[in-house]
């Protein structure tokens, strides 16, 4: 079937959000149904615009005329919600898209989440040709404070906020409307996206990221299908607003079962995870974690400093916040005459005024307030954590007064702070009243000192973020002539000798090299090289060149290279005897230096990424390797180095000299070039890299280059 699909009607995604009018299609008078369900909840939601029930049964529901057809209705619809059975859905697309609704809200379910592709795909087409959007199917509805609007079947009373929620799971998007009540986080919308059959995250994200009652998004992901557009718009929206997201299916297995719940393919959870780093994205480990990192950046202003205070009434509840802090990367202030300064007079003489400042045991209210005015009043501080622990002369009935008191003084001098308080009854009795009021408050340390390293780490982001990309010219004529050759060849890879010339084209320094076809040739071709040299077969059948005993290291005269080359014929032919085996590659033997390995890839969900990790024969084991997605800078590909275990042995171990990071840089922003550029190029791997001392370059000692098959219909 060809869909001539009409372009040139795009519906503002506004619509969605704020329509002008509703259709429940499925609208039942049974008010056990989820066709009430919804229906009553846009009623009783104060929702202004009409409604429209849509039922063959016709009749009215709660007063409201019911329309047997989405056809009867005359005038204009923005928005339809479905839900009926999925054996009647694509019919009634249909309609809708003859109606030229502009929104659909597709409830149920029974598409590729059970496998059932095909006809989802159908009702997408359908859709896409009459330029209607369609939203789900298998999802729960939409919440939208602008509009009053709660087309869910989910809780009729939704508290209005400021967070956003788009979440790919409905039970858990339901649960979580819940959860925030008791929170007490009001939402400004909350989406279920489903199986994104065509809008998906991105195209949600347009419309939060410019709506003023947004302050936070926070986002439930199990898998990535427009991955590369998805990036783009995550970068525009965390320049304005923080973005948390928690990713399922990290795991083998969770993956897996991921991909049967929404008809998502999972794709690498380091990929996915160095990609949020990139754009800015906060990502959070719990639902917990997640709530509490919304409520607090909702309340906070961008930091004067990065200087961190703990005020403690304990000396051990302080040193598990200064070992949170060093786990969530939240800078101490560690001046300590500066500190001596500032706490001396509100700390007794057996206390410390090292941070963490330790009030002692003895510490009241009246304690506890002069330390955290100084901390809400000093300029040196630009974030507090505030700690209490029980104790019989501190009375807790005063706790709460005095926190309200020093929270005010906070926010009023653009300060953020957070607390964690241990107790008893009454302890927790103060949280619960705190948190109502919304006041970062935790019955644990971690959570409180997690929630400064969110924002810290936002902010940070947003300090050293740059647009500007760089790019190589590289020689794309010459590769994709090699290319061609190869795929002509039957082959879906380049052969050493033709990896190499990729390597030339794109101007990366490679050992010296030439095939040989006998002895003769490989004895004079070591010579002009000149020794030691190395030995590796060339064949299209030996992929891995060391499991076949191909490759030979260090032969340093004639004698070697004649003995190396029959072993290395020998080794192959008993590793595969119908091997077509091109020569032997005779290369210069490249000085020793600190192996990495930087490669590219185009990943499944986000398109190209490049990677670049510690290189040798135990890259699988050790897997200390980075990932960001294309285009990049030479900012973040010094960010990929620095994130590597690896990178103090750039850096000098040992007494040794610094090793050649610009060089190292520049490859890694090449290979970007080379796959960004070379579209049937599909994995790129260089494998040592060898980088030397400063200002002596690298050599790029082993390439292997993935290729893909000529598309059939093109």
């Amino acid at each position: 079937m060809v869909i001539t699909v009409d372009n040139t009607n795009k519906y503002d995604i506004k619509c969605l959000f704020e329509p002008e009018n509703i259709a429940v299609i499925g609208a039942s008078q049974d008010k056990k149904k989820i066709g009430y369900a919804i229906f009553n909840n846009i009623i009783s939601g104060g929702y202004k615009g009409k409604v429209f029930p849509v039922s063959p049964k016709g009749g009215d529901i709660d007063g409201h005329k019911v329309f047997t057809d989405i056809l009867e209705i005359d005038t204009a619809v923005d928005c339809a919600s479905i839900v009926i059975p999925a054996n009647l859905v694509k019919d009634t697309v249909k309609k809708c898209a003859q109606k030229k609704v502009k929104f659909l809200q597709i409830i149920t379910s029974g598409f590729s989440e059970v496998g059932n592709i095909r006809e989802e795909k159908e009702i997408a087409a359908i859709a896409k040709e009459a330029g209607t959007r369609i939203v789900g199917p298998n999802m729960f509805g939409l919440y939208s404070c602008a509009a009053s609007l709660n087309s869910t079947f989910s809780a009729s009373i939704i508290n209005p906020g400021n967070v956003a929620i788009l979440t790919q799971s409905g039970a858990l998007g339901i649960a979580m409307i819940a959860k925030t009540a008791i929170a007490g986080m009001g939402l400004s919308s909350i989406v279920s996206i489903g199986n994104k059959c065509d809008i998906d995250e991105a195209d949600l994200l347009e419309y939060l990221i410019n709506n003023d009652m947004t302050k936070v998004i926070f986002m439930y992901i199990e898998g990535v299908k427009k991955g590369e557009r998805l990036i783009e718009t995550l970068k525009t929206a965390t320049g304005k607003k923080p973005v948390i997201v928690i990713k399922s299916g990290k795991s083998k297995r969770g993956a897996q079962a991921a991909a049967s719940h929404t008809g998502s393919l999972a794709g690498s959870d380091e990929i996915f995870n160095a990609i949020m780093k990139q754009c800015g994205v906060l990502r959070a480990e719990s639902l917990e974690d997640a709530f509490n990192w919304c409520k607090f950046l909702i309340s906070v202003q961008a930091p004067g400093n990065q200087n961190s205070v703990i005020i403690s009434n304990g000396g051990g509840v302080g040193v598990m916040a200064t070992d949170a802090c060093e786990k969530y990367a939240v800078s101490l202030y560690d001046d300590q005459a500066a500190l001596k300064n500032l706490y001396d007079s509100v700390t007794p003489s057996f206390g410390s005024t090292k941070n963490p400042i330790d009030l002692t045991g003895t510490a009241g209210a009246d304690e506890y307030t002069r330390a955290l005015t100084v901390t809400a009043e000093s300029k040196e501080i630009g974030s507090t954590i505030g700690l209490y622990c029980e104790t019989a002369v501190f009375d807790s009935d005063n706790l709460s007064q005095m926190i309200k008191e020093s929270y005010k003084k906070h926010q009023r001098n653009g300060k953020s702070i957070s607390y964690a308080l241990i107790g008893g009854q009454q302890v927790e009795n103060a949280i619960e009243s705190l948190k109502a009021e919304r006041i970062p408050v935790f019955n644990d340390v971690e959570q409180a000192v997690s929630c400064l390293g969110a924002y810290f780490r936002y902010y940070k982001y947003l300090d050293d973020v740059s647009y500007s990309f760089d790019d190589y010219k590289i020689d794309t004529a010459a590769i994709n002539k090699i290319i061609e050759e190869a795929l002509q060849d039957g082959r879906t890879f380049l052969l050493a000798d033709e990896a190499a010339a990729v390597m030339r084209a794109a101007d990366i320094v490679i050992p010296q090299s030439k095939i040989a076809r006998n002895i003769n040739e490989a004895v004079k071709f070591a010579s002009e090289i000149g020794y030691p040299v190395t030995l590796k077969v060339v064949s299209k059948d030996i992929l891995h060149k060391s499991d076949a005993g191909g490759v030979l290291l260090d032969l340093d005269d004639e004698k070697e290279v004649v003995v190396g080359y029959e072993a290395i014929m020998h080794n192959c032919r008993e590793y595969k005897p119908d091997a077509v085996i091109e020569g032997i590659a005779v290369a210069e033997m490249a000085r020793k230096g600190v192996e990495l390995i930087v490669g590219a890839r185009r990943d499944a969900s986000f398109g190209p990424v490049v990677m670049c990790g510690l290189g040798g024969i135990y890259v699988e084991i050790l897997k200390d390797i980075s990932f960001r997605a294309l285009p990049i800078n030479r900012g973040i590909a010094l960010s990929m180095l620095e994130e590597i275990r690896s990178y103090p042995l750039l850096l000098g171990a040992r007494g040794e000299e610094k090793k050649d990071i610009e060089s190292v840089i520049d490859a890694i922003i090449k290979i970007g070039s080379v796959i960004k550029q070379c579209e049937r190029i599909t994995d790129i791997e260089i494998n040592p890299v060898l980088v030397y001392n400063a200002k002596e370059g690298i050599k790029a000692v082993d390439a292997r280059i993935l290729i893909s098959k000529p598309r059939e219909d093109a």
